[in-house]
């Protein structure tokens, strides 16, 4: 396959699937859920078998999982697009590996919060529409109260100094991951561009994930709750998101995942038991509210369909 020239060539030449007639933003707000009870379960791992460990294992089965289907082909390929999903594995290996850290030491939805600082900007810089501008102020407002309130209400204060970094580092490299996971969607067919940067990622991981997982990593429970994490935070919601990025621009979908901080409360009441104070609602309210402006937005400057 030539190298497609431009995002909407790219849309055009990519073999289409069954979440191609799903519409962009549900296909976002699915990946979003996925992907935080996903972080939820894998919390619930850490003393077995560690964040790193944890992370491998759940690259190591997304890899599996999804090698066999798509059936990539590197032979050929020009060397940007050799980069650009080698790029994309590295980021998911940074972003995957800081992030858990700092869930291991930061409840859920605070995590979530700051990591969230990444798309936030991705979205500031991306939008040349005051109306957007807005509504990322809005998202940024709610994301900036629930940081100060914490998905158990406790102050911002209070939160390891090191899990905020690890937290910032992980929104950082989602910030990498939001534009090269566009770029990398635009080139490869379907989902090999997602399958070979899983597996990049997984070798990567390779030495942290077996020195800190150890034994652990071959226990069944261990194994079945990596597979679980895996289908959760990494087959669902890259699918999902990937297919999204075809058709929306970066900023939007930055602005979408302005809900990620209400999911992670949600998954941390539901599965690891964290409680949600007025204040947390409240900044709950901002961010839902900001992402279904820029949902309408989206949806009245939708292009025509090519097909």
């Amino acid at each position: 396959m030539s190298e497609p020239h431009g995002k909407m060539s790219g849309v055009v030449l990519a073999t289409r699937s069954g979440l191609d007639t799903v519409p962009p933003p549900v296909l976002i707000l699915a990946g979003i859920a996925s992907v935080q009870f996903g972080s939820a379960v894998a919390a619930t791992l850490f003393d077995q078998a560690g964040p790193a460990g944890v992370v491998l294992l759940r690259l190591f089965f997304a890899a599996v999982l999804l090698l066999p289907l798509t059936r990539p082909r590197l032979a050929g390929r020009p060397r940007p697009q050799l980069l650009a999903v080698a790029g994309f594995g590295v980021t998911l290996a940074g972003m995957n590996w800081s992030f858990y850290e700092a869930i291991a030491r930061l409840p859920l939805g605070p995590a979530v919060t700051v990591e969230f600082a990444g798309p936030l900007t991705v979205a500031i810089l991306g939008s040349r529409r005051l109306l957007d501008l807005l509504w990322a102020a809005l998202a940024g407002g709610g994301v900036a109260l629930l940081a100060f309130a914490g998905s158990d209400g406790s102050a911002s204060g209070g939160l390891d100094p090191w899990g905020l970094l690890l937290a910032l580092l992980a929104g950082t490299l989602w910030a990498c991951y939001i534009l090269l996971s566009q770029r990398v969607g635009s080139v490869f067919t379907g989902l090999q561009g997602l399958a070979v940067a899983l597996a990049v990622a997984t070798v990567l991981m390779l030495p942290a994930g077996l020195i800190e997982g150890g034994s652990a990593l071959a226990r069944p429970e261990v194994l079945a709750g990596g597979l679980a994490v895996a289908v959760l935070s990494s087959m669902i919601p890259y699918s999902c998101e990937l297919t999204a990025l075809r058709r929306v621009p970066a900023a939007t979908f930055g602005l979408l995942m302005s809900l990620e901080p209400a999911f992670a409360a949600l998954a941390g009441v539901l599965v690891l038991g964290q409680r949600l104070r007025p204040s947390t609602l409240a900044a709950l309210l901002m961010v839902v509210a900001a992402s279904a402006g820029t949902t309408l937005e989206s949806g009245r400057r939708t292009p025509p369909s090519l097909d």
